[in-house]
């Protein structure tokens, strides 16, 4: 016995073999390239506007290159491929024709029926014998017919004949399914045989030798040099080692801004002769005086001398383009103009990484100022700046006029609280805001996510009293309310509770539905509908932004972390309806922590932090009681007996104000105490009975 292999040389199944190998990798791939996008950048609404900065066809230039360059081209292109390989081996697949194995029966050669008995087999052999023995019958050219053809088949059909009367022979084909006994088997090998005969073999070793040699070391070592060389916030390890090397415990927004021009992202766009044309005229720029701050570039005095201190070269051009980006300083060069935008989404990324490096250090003002930085790389304001300045056509001579001489800045919040007739008054006039530009601002403002802290309060899941270590969780209640809004319908108190999900609601547990009181008071769940917030509204910033709320707890008195920030992207309940109006609706915002390993009252400092607006913060004092477990347990009891029954006037009282209430004791039970009373009674009854006896 002997194994065979052979090729496809009639290209019956390598079709079948590359397109399988080809479905394997297209359809995957396909399904990454089409699936709907879960970034919220692309999912959540915009901020409806006319408004238009300048250099914004150069903004928005910059941020349509981003995204194209998001839609990974290159797998756009391996689908493509991998669709037309898988058409042209199906075209394959259909037309070529097939070329089915026989299957030797020794019936058919002789050409008679399954039925013929052992006599009639003999008869019609001999009747064969008389026509087609080598002896008795001639080849005919006209049929192709040679000597060697007829004498092979002149040994199929005594084959075949022994095959249905020869003892052996019969079992031979029984068993092996050939006359001859066990036969060699043949491997089929799906691809051209052309592949690897008349001299070709040695471009299939070559081939071989580039894939596995070169194409997939190449492929291995990108992935894990790309891996190595960024961290898990997208920055380049070598840049995020500078900023660990420039942090302080004291590090403030000057001093931060001057950090992150030493990633070395910006030289991928500041290269060669980049790298310093045009400093001296953005320098000169940003150094000018400016007419709300001391520079028009936004700096204080102590970062012109950390700019001047600098070398020239990348980090020092870098610098002077984010204050020019921060401080909005034309520079009427197209190519600086665009450096200018390009700067600031690398910054933001960089500031990202040095959030993490202060999380690590657990210091409250580094860690803040990394969120307020944040703010104004969007908003492109400089540190210390008006946060009008984020509302559109506002240039320092309007936030002038507007602000007076006040020291104190004024908020969005603020300027849109004023009085309609007073806010005209101050914005509008001569190079000042006009009719139009003044209605742009407040269209804006009525659209901006400002999220307005209700209630803070800590508690325990399924628990009166927070008892040490026990899981605890912060709840923030809010509502957004816009700048500027009016009619604001007053928070219903019934919002502002966090009810408990049942024991036995799985999904409510693990935060898959949420747990709330209908209009009646009863409590119901509700299907749990993640709502993203508008865009960010960030004319100068050339990305789209989807806001953050950071939420943290910090010890004042220490200047340290207490509870590390908790980050919401998405909310349970609708901000705006469909035609852009507020609902109002009270949002929850949750987070878990650990409790403290000892009772007391805990005072901390919450901080909510948006990360793309200035002004849109709050920052609060709330107290955490945890009490002794044995203590929590006995005024948990305590509270039990004096609560009202449900069914006296005092609990009809208690439950008309709010209040908790004792349930009445089921009729069964009143039935069980008084049966268990007679039996007393019958007991006693007997006992009396047999003392007298006795």
């Amino acid at each position: 016995m002997s194994s065979d292999y052979s090729y496809d040389e009639q290209g019956q199944f390598y079709p079948f073999f590359i397109f399988t190998l080809s479905t394997i990798v297209t359809l995957p791939l396909t399904y990454s390239l089409l699936s709907p996008s879960k970034d919220p950048e692309a999912l959540a609404p915009r901020i409806q506007t006319s408004y238009r900065p300048e250099h914004a066809d150069l903004i928005r230039a910059q941020a349509t290159a981003h995204k194209r360059k998001q839609r990974k081209v290159k797998r756009a292109i391996a689908v493509v491929l991998g669709w037309a390989i898988m058409a042209g081996m199906l075209y394959l697949i259909i037309t070529t024709q097939r070329t089915i194995p026989k299957i030797w029966n020794p019936y058919d050669i002789l050409g008679i029926s399954e039925s013929a008995t052992e006599k009639e087999i003999k008869t019609h052999y001999k009747r064969l014998g008389l026509k087609f023995h080598p002896d008795k019958i001639r080849p005919d050219p006209t049929k192709n017919e040679t000597v060697e053809s007829l004498n092979d088949k002149w040994v199929d059909l005594t084959k075949a004949y022994q095959a249905l009367t020869d003892e052996e022979v019969r079992n031979n084909w029984i068993q092996f399914g050939h006359p001859d006994g066990k036969q060699g088997f043949s491997i089929g090998i799906a691809l051209p045989k052309f592949i690897v005969s008349d001299g070709n073999g040695k471009y299939v070793v070559l081939v071989y030798a580039m894939l596995l040699g070169v194409l997939l070391p190449y492929l291995v070592g990108s992935w894990w040099y790309g891996t190595q060389r960024m961290t898990k916030d997208g920055v380049l390890v070598e840049s995020a080692n500078s900023l660990f090397r420039e942090y302080t415990d004291a590090t403030d927004q000057g001093d931060l801004i001057t950090a992150l021009s030493t990633g070395k992202e910006f030289r991928s766009f500041l290269k060669g002769d980049k790298a310093e044309s045009g400093l001296s005229k953005i320098e000169s720029r940003i150094l000018e005086s400016g007419q709300v701050t001391p520079y028009a570039g936004g700096l204080s005095d102590n970062d012109k001398t950390k700019l001047e201190d600098l070398e020239s070269g990348v980090r020092r051009k870098v610098l002077a383009l984010l204050w020019a980006y921060l401080g909005r300083v034309e520079l009427d060069d197209q190519a600086l103009s665009s450096a200018k935008y390009l700067v600031a989404p690398v910054a933001q990324s960089l500031c990202r990484s040095f959030t993490s490096i202060a999380l690590a250090y657990g210091n409250t003002a580094p860690l803040l100022a990394s969120y307020y930085i944040s703010q104004r790389l969007i908003q492109a304001i400089p540190p210390k700046a008006s946060p009008l300045f984020q509302l559109p056509h506002f240039t320092p001579a309007v936030v002038k006029a507007v602000e007076g001489d006040s020291k104190i800045h004024m908020t969005i919040q603020q300027f849109m609280d004023l009085p309609d007739s007073h806010r005209r008054k101050l914005a509008i006039g001569k190079d000042l805001l006009s009719e139009e530009q003044y209605k742009t601002v407040l269209e804006v403002s009525k659209q901006l996510p400002y999220f307005q802290v209700a209630k803070a309060f800590f508690k325990v899941t399924g628990e009166k009293y927070i008892i040490p270590q026990s899981l605890v969780s912060f709840v923030v209640k809010g509502r957004f309310v816009p700048p500027g809004s009016t009619d604001v319908p007053p928070v219903d108190e019934v919002d502002l509770e966090d009810v408990d999900p049942a024991e036995d609601d799985l999904d409510a547990m693990l935060g898959r539905k949420k747990t709330v009181k209908d209009a009646s008071g009863k409590i119901v769940t509700e299907e749990l509908k993640p709502v993203a917030p508008p865009l960010t509204f960030a004319p100068y910033y050339a990305r789209d932004h989807s806001p953050k709320w950071h939420v943290f707890l910090s010890d004042s008195k220490q200047g340290r972390m207490a509870v590390p920030p908790f980050t919401f992207t998405t909310f349970d309940k609708p901000i705006f309806t469909p035609d852009g109006k507020p609902t109002y609706h009270m949002q929850t915002l949750k987070a878990q922590f650990a409790a403290p390993p000892q009772a007391g009252n805990y005072t901390f400092v919450m901080h909510l932090v948006c990360d793309s607006y200035v002004g849109f913060d709050t920052k609060m004092e709330v107290t955490l009681s945890v009490e002794e477990a044995s203590k929590a347990a006995q005024m948990a009891a305590e509270d039990e007996i004096s609560e009202p029954e449900e069914d006296s006037l005092a609990g009809q009282m208690s439950v008309l104000k709010g209040g908790s209430v004792a349930k009445r004791k089921v009729d069964e039970e009143s039935d069980d105490e008084s049966g268990t009373e007679e039996e007393e009674s019958d007991t006693s009854a007997t006992n009396t009975d047999t003392e007298d006896e006795s």
